[in-house]
């Protein structure tokens, strides 16, 4: 019975009127959404003109000139907050109607966003500013944000700052994700102090049970010798050097990253690309003599240390003994 009552709908569908070329009546239009046309492709006449376009209006509604985001229904859906942050902005209005008779502005601002859903939002955004001061993907700012959430819902660093949270959260996902930032990269970025994110980074890994890996010589490495201009044979003989004087035990005790800056210049006072204690200090975060410590460590099995196919431009024993 139903099928019987839709055939009349049917019929009336196939006798709608269809726009095709008087020449070509079988040819596919093709549409100029730009001009509004409707085309033949083989003889090129315009068969419709004025055409409505149904598909996403791409228009910015606000009275702010400035901005650049084509939506007009407010932010995307964040997910990580309760509601969503499903919510809608009123612009300012600009003509009389926007006001009574007072000059109040009858449409008001709004928002329905808790005081937590705020906390986090602006937690969200200064790990979002932080990690784009470092060049971090998003993949980690995605991790930062979801540990940031775990952290704040259990409450169980109630009394510290949600930017010293917010920053070790930072420094967490970095060596969970195997791309392990110094604290005085996070430190530099973030407003917090060296120490404060540190007992924060404690804490954090104590309330969510959580572990991370144990930072390597070879984390830092790649990062230290691209920023110094190494050439990639320097950078093999340090990782080399460095892996070797773990293995052997000469630094016991030692922080990875002044290992590092340690098989570094060593391996560039051997080569022409020659890096003075400051400059290599200078990226590493390490002050010259730290630098110089974990080199003395190391300068007595240097023979040992370098790799056997390395091209020495200055020989083993004429390295600087400091």
């Amino acid at each position: 019975m139903i099928l019987l009552h839709l055939l009349p709908i049917l019929k009336g569908l196939d006798a709608l009127p269809r726009v095709t070329c008087p020449n070509h009546p079988d040819a596919i239009l093709v549409e100029d959404y730009r001009a509004g046309d409707m085309i033949c492709p083989e003889c090129g006449l315009v068969v419709g003109d004025r055409v409505i376009d149904v598909g996403s209006e791409w228009r910015t509604f606000s009275n702010d000139k400035a901005t650049k985001d084509p939506s007009r229904v407010g932010d995307s859906q964040n997910p990580l907050l309760s509601d969503g942050d499903l919510s809608t902005m009123i612009g300012k209005g600009t003509g009389a109607a926007s006001f009574d008779e007072f000059g109040n502005s009858k449409y008001q601002n709004r928002r329905t966003m808790s005081s937590s859903d705020r906390a986090m939002m602006n937690a969200f955004k200064e790990i979002t500013t932080m990690a784009d001061r470092i060049n971090l993907p998003r993949n980690i700012v995605d991790r930062t944000n979801n540990l940031f959430k775990q952290v704040y819902e259990q409450k169980s660093l109630k009394g510290r700052a949600n930017d010293a949270i917010a920053s070790a959260c930072l420094y967490i996902a970095c060596r969970q994700e195997g791309v392990p930032r110094t604290f005085k990269e996070i430190c530099a970025v973030s407003r917090i102090s060296k120490k404060e994110i540190g007992r924060c980074f404690k804490l954090i890994l104590k309330a969510l049970e959580t572990s991370v890996d144990l930072i390597t010589t070879g984390d830092f490495m790649s990062r230290f010798c691209s920023n110094l201009c190494l050439p990639k044979q320097v950078q093999m003989a340090a990782t080399h050097i460095a892996r070797k004087a773990v293995e052997l035990d000469l630094v016991p005790g030692r922080s990875p990253i002044s290992v590092a800056a340690a098989a570094i210049y060593m391996a560039s006072q051997a080569s022409a690309e020659k890096r003075t204690q400051k400059e290599i200090g200078d990226i590493a975060g390490v002050a010259d003599v730290t630098i110089r410590q974990s080199y003395r460590l190391i300068y007595p099995r240097a023979p040992d240390l370098f790799p056997t196919d390395f091209k020495f431009d200055t020989p083993v024993d004429k390295l600087p003994q400091l």
